[in-house]
C-alpha cells in the first residue's frame, strides 16, 4: 500500500533534497578541483582563478615530476607492509582487548577501563615516548611504527559496545558445547561483527596511511620511508625551488600544479578503498556507538 504523502510533507521533501544536493556539491566540488588542477597545464593554472570546471590544457607534466622520483615506488612498498601488517595487528589487538572488557564475570574491570580511558586523556608526552621506543630499539624500524600503534582507546570502546550488543545466549551455548574464549571470539563473536570490523579497517587504515610525522621522526634510513614521508619532501623541495629557482613564475606555477598532482597521489588510494566497504560502515558506526 502507497502511502499518500501530504502537501507539507512534499514541500519538506523538496527542501531537504536541494539541501542535500548542495552540501554534497560544497564537499564534492574541492576534490573536483584538485583533480582538474593535476592535469591543467602550469602557466595557464597560475592564470585561472575562480572555479576550475576542466583541466586547462590537458597536461600530465606534474604527475610525470611526482612519479619521477625514485623513492615513490619503494614509498608505497613501506607504506602497503605498515598497512597491511598494522592493520591486521590492530584488528587482533584491538579485538582481544575489546573481547575482554565486553565479559560481564571479569574481575577489577571498572578500575581497569579507568585507567585505559586515563590514556585518552594523559600521556608521557612525545619525548618519553620517543626515548621509549629507543630503549626498545625501534628507531629506524618500520616495527617503530607498527607496535606502539596497535590499539586505539577509542576504537577498542567502540568495538567492546558492539561485542556487549551480542546475546548473552549465543556465547553460553558455546561454552556448553565446550567452546574457550578464542573459539568464542574468532568463530562466533567476529563472524557476527562485519559491520564494525569494517570500520575498524577504516579507521585504522585511513590512521596509518596518513601518517607522516612519527615516520619522520623515527626513520633515519630513507629506504624506509612511507609514501606520506616522499610526497612531503616532494612539496618541500618544490616549494624551495620556486622560491629560489631562476625560472621565476615558471617555477612557481610547475610547483603549484606538483603540489594538486601529490595530493591525488597520497588521495586516490585510498578513496578506491572505501566504496569495498561503504555498505558496512554506517551500520557499523551505529552499531557500535549506540549500545542496544
Amino acid at each position: 500500500m502507497k502511502v499518500r504523502m501530504s502537501y507539507g510533507e512534499k514541500i519538506f521533501q523538496v527542501v531537504n533534497y536541494i539541501i542535500l544536493s548542495f552540501i554534497v556539491l560544497v564537499c564534492l566540488y574541492p576534490m573536483w578541483h584538485v583533480a582538474m588542477a593535476s592535469f591543467s597545464d602550469s602557466n595557464q593554472l597560475m592564470s585561472q582563478s575562480g572555479f576550475l570546471l576542466k583541466p586547462l590544457g590537458f597536461n600530465l607534466q606534474a604527475y610525470v615530476k611526482v612519479f619521477q622520483n625514485p623513492m615513490i615506488l619503494k614509498g608505497y612498498a613501506n607504506t602497503l607492509f605498515i598497512l597491511v601488517v598494522g592493520v591486521i595487528l590492530d584488528l587482533i589487538m584491538t579485538a582481544l582487548a575489546a573481547y575482554f572488557f565486553s565479559r560481564k564475570d571479569v574481575m577489577l574491570k571498572k578500575p581497569l577501563m579507568l585507567l585505559i580511558l586515563f590514556t585518552m586523556f594523559f600521556s608521557g608526552g612525545m619525548i618519553p615516548f620517543y626515548l621509549t621506543l629507543k630503549d626498545l630499539h625501534m628507531i629506524n624500524s618500520r616495527w617503530g611504527l607498527i607496535i606502539p600503534f596497535m590499539i586505539s582507546t577509542y576504537n577498542m570502546i567502540i568495538l567492546r559496545t558492539s561485542f556487549e550488543s551480542i546475546p548473552d545466549s549465543l556465547t553460553e551455548a558455546a561454552k556448553i558445547d565446550g567452546a574457550g574464549h578464542m573459539t568464542i571470539l574468532f568463530r562466533i563473536i567476529l563472524p557476527l561483527s562485519k559491520a564494525i570490523m569494517a570500520v575498524m579497517i577504516l579507521y585504522y587504515g585511513v590512521s596509518i596511511w596518513n601518517g607522516w610525522f612519527w615516520a619522520s621522526t623515527i626513520l633515519r634510513d630513507r629506504e624506509l620511508y612511507p609514501l606520506q614521508v616522499i610526497l612531503r619532501e616532494i612539496l618541500i623541495s618544490n616549494d624551495i625551488q620556486a622560491m629560489n629557482g631562476g625560472a621565476g613564475g615558471d617555477a612557481e606555477a610547475i610547483a603549484q600544479s606538483i603540489k594538486y598532482a601529490t595530493i591525488m597521489v597520497a588521495t586516490v588510494p585510498i578513496l578506491f578503498v572505501y566504496p569495498f566497504l561503504q555498505k558496512y560502515f554506517t551500520k557499523g558506526v551505529m552499531i557500535g556507538a549506540v549500545k542496544e
